[in-house]
């Protein structure tokens, strides 16, 4: 006879969990402060550099939207010289174990900060000509062998401005999860998931989650309802002198990748409130039934989002756009509504990230799935 076997003891709670104390703060804040607080020093001294010898960091002449579009590089080099050593400071302030812990409206002043830099860096730096570059990249990359599109200068089109705000983003992305990760630890939250034991405050931001997603589907399926119009012959929104000018330079045909690029972004959007958007469906062989990765979704989302703000804004503060012949002033509506769209995928893919994340790693919390809603990943 063989003895009975012993019951599998529960899964230990961690401490912090068990105690409601401060989870452990094992997680890419610890790393990511001090990447940003780098990032921004750097950049800093170049900008400083720059201010003080006149020479045209980063793009070795002075040109007259070389940081910051409507601002010359008198103004831009001096303020990102001082706001970006600032932030290296704040970073550092955010980084490891010794970072400082405060309260009430020193760090409301600070995450204020934080967040404003990292916004600035991830939406208002870049220009549209960075959502332009993604909507064709596609066409370029399938077209260049064959020298399709024509007359396409790829010095210019992958240029040191392009570099600059490529650059500018990835430090907002350093910035924005060093801050996320300090104000989390501050008001005794895991600083990996945001968890607190005993309080879960996620249950509103599911519930707006599906009509973020709802707008982010809409927004960019206006845009893309125009160029398909034109590629069909409809001169929806412009004259038709306008058309046949697109017509006869091949221009419809971009306006119609540009649109086909919104549908499937919109489509793909919506997967981030349907089943299809969580388990790969039957027809996709190889991957039917397997669990979509979150970071498949959360991901392209998270570099979408910044640029379609950037161009939206972009867009709203030029006069220009305005007083283009032959365009309607309606479509220039539809351009003004991305900084909406890409506030609300922004929000959309986080309410998808929540509702499909599981027990944290780092705090052990975590992983009961609300009423109505899939299970999620383990």
């Amino acid at each position: 006879m063989h003895a009975p076997s012993a019951p599998v003891p529960p899964a230990p709670v961690p401490a912090a969990a068990a105690s409601g104390g401060t989870p452990p703060t094992r997680h890419r804040g610890v790393w990511v402060a001090y990447a940003a607080a780098a990032w921004a020093a750097t950049y800093g001294v170049a900008a400083l550099v720059w201010t003080l010898t006149g020479r045209g960091y980063p793009f070795w002449r002075n040109e007259p939207d070389a940081v910051l579009h409507g601002v010359s590089p008198d103004v831009g080099a001096p303020v990102f010289a001082a706001v970006l050593l600032a932030t290296a400071v704040a970073a550092l302030a955010m980084a490891g174990r010794h970072a400082v812990r405060l309260s009430g409206l020193p760090r409301a002043a600070l995450l204020t900060f934080g967040w404003a830099v990292s916004a600035a860096l991830l939406a208002v730096v870049p220009s549209a000509n960075a959502l332009a570059l993604t909507g064709y990249a596609p066409m370029l990359i399938i077209g260049a062998p064959f020298g399709w599109p024509p007359d396409v200068d790829y010095s210019h089109v992958l240029n040191w401005s392009m570099a600059n705000e490529v650059w500018c983003m990835a430090g907002g992305y350093l910035l924005g999860f060093a801050v996320l990760s300090w104000q989390r630890t501050t008001r005794a939250a895991c600083a990996r998931c945001g968890r607190r034991p005993g309080a879960d405050g996620s249950a509103r931001i599911l519930r707006w989650g599906r009509r973020a997603t709802l707008v982010a589907v809409v927004v960019p399926l206006l845009y893309a309802a125009s160029r398909l119009a034109w590629l069909a012959g409809i001169p929806l929104g412009i004259t038709d002198d306008m058309l046949r000018e697109l017509q006869d330079s091949g221009g419809v045909w971009a306006g119609a990748g540009l649109g086909a690029f919104a549908v499937v972004g919109s489509v793909l959007t919506l997967g981030l409130i349907q089943r299809w958007g969580e388990v790969f469906p039957r027809w996709m062989v190889g991957l039917a039934g397997r669990r979509v990765p979150i970071k498949l979704a959360v991901i392209p989302a998270a570099y979408v989002a910044p640029i379609v703000v950037s161009a939206g804004l972009g867009i709203a503060t030029s006069s220009a756009i305005w007083h283009v012949a032959g365009y309607s002033k309606a479509l220039v509506v539809t351009h003004m509504l991305w900084p909406v769209w890409g506030i609300a995928l922004a929000f959309a893919a986080y309410a998808y990230h929540l509702r499909r994340r599981g027990a944290c790693t780092a705090c052990g919390l975590g992983g009961a799935q609300p009423a109505g809603l899939t299970n999620p990943d383990s």
